[in-house]
Parts: structure tokens; sequence; C-alpha cells
């Protein structure tokens, strides 16, 4: 093998994609960080915020959430009918540098704005860039797994950067500045995809094929679509149109759930499933229910826990008042010290045949996500008493978090591969980005009523989602013993 032509002995042009995917999550998760804090900053002062209230602004940083991981969907039709992924992965990340450049823009009025283009920019990249990761590789090469492990861990190194560059800047300087570093970390990445972009080959070079009259009319959609999204968003920007965040939050989360539940039912109606695969589409349903679940609270990391490593918890290190921000340096360590461990107990569990099912490893996840949270409460009863905590009940919380990630989102999508109807595939694995929308809308909406009366009322919020966790948890281990008479 010619080892100059491959990267970690994958394909070359896994290497465009690892670097741009880098630089993505990097300008991600780092204006993510501070989102929040920005919008409940006080206005006066040093390095002054919007001065928004915590139900307003959770709920804005649950839309975001949610809307980032919608729109992946419409994006992923974009690549396969207009466009194909390698154009849309530029476009995209054009898009959201210009999001974040907007954001860096010291005025209230393009903040929305800013929002806006990084969504749209997102949803364009995210679901796109994995597609052609898959397509490097022939239908039988058995280092695709592999790659895609190599490729998930630029999300690990991307948001390192994020939290270590843009939660410095922001906090320490100024939040536009924390704004304006993700921006130019994106440029990096839109750089580096146009030098090494030929790397890539064919692999997601073109859309599907199609008649020219058929793709005009897609076309023609695609314009429309966009000429009315921009007429509502820009009847939003000058006033035209008032809303309610929290209001609009609980819209948008009923309206991803009936979307959600009646494609479900179609398929379990309508699109001639047999009696396994019907079986298979329950075991599916209750993962998605699982998977909103989990999300809604491993997102609470940038909203109500970020607020409480704010005012609660004491951020001094050697006498150096650390940014709050560099707090979730935690996920993606625990990731990269851990992912191995994982996957090395699965390997050995499964020697001895006793390697849990799916359904199993999805409830340790959200057993993991109940005892998290369950430490939270103890730091909040001892907030009450005495504020501010150690910053040790927040790394805790972090850890028992990323376990339950280890735990769930890898064989999340594998669950729905397996599981899945194969005539819906592509559809199903829409469905499983639909579960981390719904999670990030409820996010906001949870840490909003958690946030709402201070310390009082966080702990009821974060009991009742103890409680959904173990529910699910145990609903899905029961079912785990009787879903191997499901497949095959």
């Amino acid at each position: 093998m010619n080892t100059s032509n491959t990267f970690f002995g994958h394909p070359i042009g896994l290497r465009t994609l690892f670097l741009t995917e880098m630089w993505e999550r990097m300008s991600y998760y780092g204006m993510r960080a501070l989102l929040v804090l920005y919008m409940t900053g006080a206005v006066t002062g040093f390095n002054p915020g919007l001065g928004w209230s915590q139900v307003e602004s959770q709920a804005i940083y649950g839309i975001y959430s949610g809307m980032v991981y919608f729109m992946v969907v419409p994006g992923g039709w974009i690549a396969d009918n207009i466009l194909g992924h390698q154009k849309a992965v530029l476009i995209g990340a054009l898009i959201i540098a210009l999001g974040h450049f907007t954001l860096a823009i010291p005025i209230e009025q393009t903040f929305f704005l800013g929002l806006i283009f990084v969504v749209l920019g997102t949803g364009l990249l995210k679901g796109n860039i994995s597609t052609i990761v898959g397509q490097l590789y022939d239908g039988q090469d058995d280092r695709r797994d592999s790659g895609y492990t190599i490729f998930y861990m630029s999300i690990n190194i991307g948001s390192t950067l994020g939290f270590l560059i843009c939660s410095y800047l922001g906090e320490k300087i100024g939040w536009h500045w924390g704004f304006g570093a993700a921006g130019i970390g994106m440029t990096f990445g839109v750089i580096q995809y146009i030098q090494h972009r030929h790397l890539l080959g064919d692999a997601g070079m073109h859309p599907n094929d199609m008649s020219d009259e058929k793709r005009k009319k897609y076309s023609n959609y695609l314009k429309f679509s966009l000429v009315a999204m921009f007429m509502v968003i820009g009847a939003g920007l000058f006033g035209f149109i008032v809303i309610d965040p929290r209001f609009f939050a609980e819209q948008f989360a009923y309206f991803l759930t009936i979307v959600a539940g009646l494609y479900f039912l179609y398929l379990f109606l309508f699109a001639g499933l047999n009696a396994s695969e019907r079986k298979n589409l329950i075991l599916l349903f209750l993962l998605f229910i699982g998977a909103a679940a989990f999300w809604s609270g491993f997102d609470q990391s940038a909203g109500s826990l970020n607020i409480f490593a704010r005012d609660y918890t004491d951020l001094s290190i050697s006498g150096y008042q650390i940014p709050v921000g560099w707090l979730q340096f935690a996920n993606p360590i625990i990731v990269v010290l851990f992912a191995p461990i994982f996957a090395g107990i699965w390997a050995q569990l499964a020697r001895k045949n006793l390697d849990p099912s799916l359904p199993l490893k999805f409830a340790i996840g959200l057993l993991f996500m109940a005892l998290s949270f369950f430490v939270m409460i103890l730091a909040v009863n001892l907030a009450i008493e005495s504020s501010p905590v150690g910053m040790q009940w927040l790394l805790l919380t972090y850890l028992f978090q990323t376990w339950g990630e280890l735990a769930l989102s890898p064989i999340g999508l594998s669950a729905f591969s397996r599981y899945g109807p194969k005539r819906y595939m592509g559809q199903m694995f829409g469905l499983w980005f639909l579960a981390s929308a719904i999670g990030g809308v409820l996010a906001g909406l949870l840490g909003g009523e958690a946030l709402d009366g201070g310390l009082e009322t966080i702990s009821p919020i974060f009991e009742f989602m103890i409680q959904y966790y173990l529910v699910i948890a145990i609903a899905l281990i029961v079912l785990s013993f009787v879903i191997k008479t499901a497949k095959d």
C-alpha cells in the first residue's frame, strides 16, 4: 500500500473531510458555549450581554439546537437531488462562516440573522459530510467502520479547540471576539476544503440520476422555498412578525413530535412491512423516544449547566478564574479516554456471549444520564446551603453523561441500520436526526423552567427528568428480552 496516498491507512480524501469537520465543530461548539451566557449576561459593566431572561434565552437556545438537526433532513434532500454532497458541504461551510462573522458584529439586530445562517449552513454540511465519508469506500471495504471512528475523533478535537479559544476570548475579552474566532475557524475549514477537495474524487460529487425535467422541477421547488423562507425571516427581523421564543419552542417541539409520530405510524400501517419489520419498528420507536430524552439532558451542558457553572460554581484554580466554557472540556477528553475502554468491554462480553443487546445498551446510556442529574440535585442542594460549590460536581456530572453518550450514541445509528426497514433506510437515518432535534428543543424548554426561579426551581425539573429516564430505561430493558425474536 502506498501510505503517502492514505490517511492512517484510509483513503486520502478522509483527511479533507476530517479537517473540515474539525473546524466546523470548533466553530459550532465554541459559539454554543457562549450563546446562553451572552443572552443572559448583564447589559452593563465589563463585557455586556443582552440581559434577556433565563426562560427566553433557554427557549432560543432550544430552538437553535433543534433547528440545527432538523435542517439536516432538507439539507440531505438538496444534496441528493440538486447539488451533490460535495457542493452542499462547501456551500454549507461558507454560510456557517458568514453566520459566525454576522454574530461577531456588535449589533443586537444581527444576532438572530447570524444564528439563522449557522442553522442553514449546518443543515447543508452536517449530514452530507458524513455521507461522503461512507462513499470513500467500496461496498465491501472493511475499513469503513474504523474510518468513521477516525472521522468521529475530529469532532472531539474540534470541540476542544472551540471551548479553549472561543470561551476564553468571549468571556475574558468580549463576546463578539469569541463569535469572530468561531468564524475564523470555519474559514480555515473552508480554505483547506477548497484546496484539497480534489482528493475526494467522485465521492459525493454528483446528485442522484434523474431527468433534466425532474431536476428542474426540484430546483424550482427549492427556489420557491428559499424565497418564502427569507420573506418570513425578513419580516421577523424588521419587526413585522413578533415571536414569543418560549411559545415558538413549544410549538416547534409539538411539530417535530407529530411529524415523527405520523411517519412511524405511516411505516407501521401503510408501508407494506411484514410482521417482523413491524415488531422491529416498535423497538425503533422506543429507541427514538429514548434518544430524544437523552439529548434533552445532554444538551443542558451549554444551557442550564452552563449557567449553574457561571452563577453557583467556584471556577478558580490557583487564584485564576477559568472561563465557564472550559468546564466543557470534560466531554471530549472523557470520550477520548473511555471510548476504547467501552469498545473493549463490549468486545470482551461478546467473546463470552454476554454482549448486551442494543436496547439494553441504550438503557445503560439513559441510566447514566439519570445518575448525572442525581449528582446535580446533590450539587443544587449544597449550593442552596452554601454557594458557590466546587467544580467537581459538574465534572462528575459530565463524566456520567459522557459515559451515557458512549453507551447510547455509537449504537443509535447501528440500531436504526440493523432494525430499520431496508427499503426506507435513508429516511430512518433522518428520523434519528429528528430525535436529536426534539431533544435540543426540550433541552431549552426544560432548562428555562429549571432556572426560572433560581436554585429553588432546578431540583423539581431535574427530578422529573430522572423519572422519565428511568421509565424509558426500564421499558427498553424489558424489551431487550423479547426483541431477539423480532430479527431474522
